[in-house]
């Protein structure tokens, strides 16, 4: 297959809601990684997805949406929180978990019962969506388990010949997957932190409860109700181990090692003799985040045995860069 170059102009976008009408595949910009979209309403589109990512057919997509109008052919209801959350986060990067409605495909939601939906900041996919006349049923366009992709040079490197066309638009303002709450559970469960945090949501939703699954494995036969609750996700060829401890202990430890590199924060980086990659700032969780996916990808060209990276505080953005470093590293933590 080849996979068209479209820009991200009004003829690529039309180009590209024409091949997402003929149930093909498209990857899309969003401002938080860019998202291998299809059209929610069809489960042919949305076996072509599953393919071409190699992703688990247990685990659920995500539902974009352009407008508030979209949203009643998305979901079965619309309870008053969740529209509280929408006049405060939409658009943006919340994505809520509620009943699904008739016409989204089965597949989409994986044999749940419930819908996860968002609508992106984007300009770029809301128009694709707008002009396409779909709500888009849209993953990380990456290979399943990889670092997800935050520029379409990413998309390119991954799946290049496995989807019909990829919009080249700019770097993902984010850098990180969007925050997942359901409101389909009682209390509310937050379950994957992004940009939009846990602090910022019990604002609205005082009696949210954190998932444990944010930070720890899925039991044996648990089914995800969100997309990044899998065992191992978002992984480079390198082995990661994530690393707690105090600076001048990382720091010792990372050079007493061989054959490894360290992902840390920009205060440590001078004091480091092996390869050394830089995350942020470490009371720049934003900073963090945008940089995370790349970096980890940019590991694999260090060819070393080993990444040790610094865990970053576990509050605000800084609780999301935690939980995708702990599924990238498959949960092994180093605690000094």
């Amino acid at each position: 297959m080849e996979t068209l170059r479209l820009k991200d102009n009004k003829e690529g976008i039309t180009a590209a809601a024409e091949i997402l009408k003929a149930d093909g595949i498209v990857a899309m910009p969003t401002e938080t990684v860019y998202g291998l979209a299809a059209s929610a309403y069809s489960n042919t589109a949305i076996a072509k997805v599953f393919s071409a990512k190699g992703r688990p057919q247990d685990n659920p997509l995500i539902v974009h949406i352009s407008d508030m109008e979209m949203l009643s052919s998305v979901v079965g209801e619309f309870p008053a929180t969740a529209k509280v959350l929408a006049q405060k986060f939409w658009p943006g990067p919340l994505t809520m978990v509620l009943p699904k409605g008739e016409k989204i495909a089965s597949s989409v939601s994986a044999g749940l019962s419930t819908v996860a939906v968002r609508m992106p900041s984007n300009p770029v996919a809301r128009e694709l969506i707008r002009v396409g006349g779909l709500p888009l049923a849209a993953p990380s366009a990456n290979l399943s388990g990889s670092p997800s992709p935050t520029s379409y040079h990413h998309v390119i490197t991954d799946l290049d010949g496995r989807i019909n066309a990829v919009i080249m638009s700019g770097e993902c303002e984010v850098g990180l997957e969007s925050t997942v709450v359901s409101l389909a559970a009682t209390p509310p469960r937050l379950l994957r932190p992004g940009f939009i945090t846990a602090e910022q949501l019990k604002e609205v939703i005082p009696n949210l409860v954190i998932d444990k699954a944010v930070l720890e494995e899925l039991q044996k036969g648990e089914k995800a109700a969100s997309p990044g609750m899998m065992y191992k996700h978002y992984s480079p060829k390198t082995e990661v181990f994530l690393v707690e401890a105090e600076k001048a202990e990382f720091i010792s430890f990372v050079n007493s090692n061989e054959n490894c590199a360290a992902i840390c924060f920009s205060e440590e980086k001078d004091k480091i003799k092996v390869p050394v990659l830089t995350l942020g700032e470490e009371d720049s969780a934003e900073a963090q985040a945008k940089n995370l996916f790349g970096l980890l990808r940019e590991s694999d060209n260090l060819k070393v045995k080993t990444v040790y990276v610094h865990a970053p505080k576990k509050d605000g953005v800084g609780l999301a860069v935690y939980n995708r470093l702990i599924r990238a590293a498959g949960f092994k933590v180093i605690k000094l």
